[in-house]
């Protein structure tokens, strides 16, 4: 059913000159049919130079605003130029985008579907605070969906026409927002949610920031954007 759809992939990018060009190359091999968009954050690096680079269209904040941020205005501009189907990939190479097409096909009977880490594909672990604080959200947002939902904090995930437009006009900047907060909007407007299995790769280039403090202020958060979430009217 999705054949004939306009399928847009955002890549939103902050300092990610290092691996945005393979990240790029990789999803234009293996869906060629897609066009990608590159949402630069207001890099300070050459992120937006290397993406025009490598073919994809590029679309730049003034200033780093956080993956919500990116993210709003990669919807609007998936709204204002009518595409049919979303699709959230991440700059650093840790999305294979051969699950893509497994994330539209899922689209058939969801509006909103994640690529879940933990549905038993591939190695990825999370331990300590970190995997509490994910536990807890996926047990609490699988009740109120009424669906399994094993990774409720993926970034991995693809949405339709009608989601497209709910988020370029809605689209929370705050952190875990982008995930926790505009999935729990999507199952309380009553709109279907689903997932896939997916399996995780390295980062291409980069730091990723893990820390037993880090992991203990995600929990604390997770937890605050939880509650916010579920009774924010």
């Amino acid at each position: 059913m999705n054949a004939d759809k306009r399928v847009l992939i955002i890549i939103p990018a902050w300092n990610e000159a290092g691996s945005i060009a393979d990240v790029i190359a990789e999803v234009r091999g293996e869906l060629p049919d897609y066009d990608v968009l590159v949402v630069n954050d207001g890099s300070t690096d050459d992120t937006e130079r290397v993406a025009l680079a490598s073919g994809a269209k590029v679309v730049s904040l003034p200033y780093n605003l956080g993956v919500g941020g990116a993210m709003r205005l990669g919807y609007r501009y998936a709204d204002e130029n009518d595409y049919d189907i979303a699709v959230q990939l991440d700059a650093d190479g840790q999305h294979d985008p051969r699950y893509v097409p497994k994330l539209i096909a899922g689209l058939g009977e969801a509006r909103l579907v994640l690529g879940a880490r933990f549905a038993g594909e591939g190695d990825y672990q999370v331990r300590g605070p970190r995997w509490w604080a994910m536990s807890l959200l996926s047990r609490v947002l699988s009740r109120m969906a009424k669906t399994r939902l094993d990774d409720t904090t993926s970034g991995f995930r693809a949405c339709d026409r009608e989601i497209i437009r709910l988020f370029a006009q809605w689209y929370p900047v705050e952190y875990l927002g982008d995930t926790v907060e505009t999935l729990v909007r999507v199952i309380r407007l009553g709109y279907p949610v689903s997932q896939v299995p997916v399996a995780m790769r390295q980062r291409t280039a980069g730091t990723p920031s893990n820390s037993p403090i880090k992991a203990a202020v995600y929990l604390g958060r997770a937890l605050i954007t939880l509650l916010l979430a579920v009774n924010r009217r």
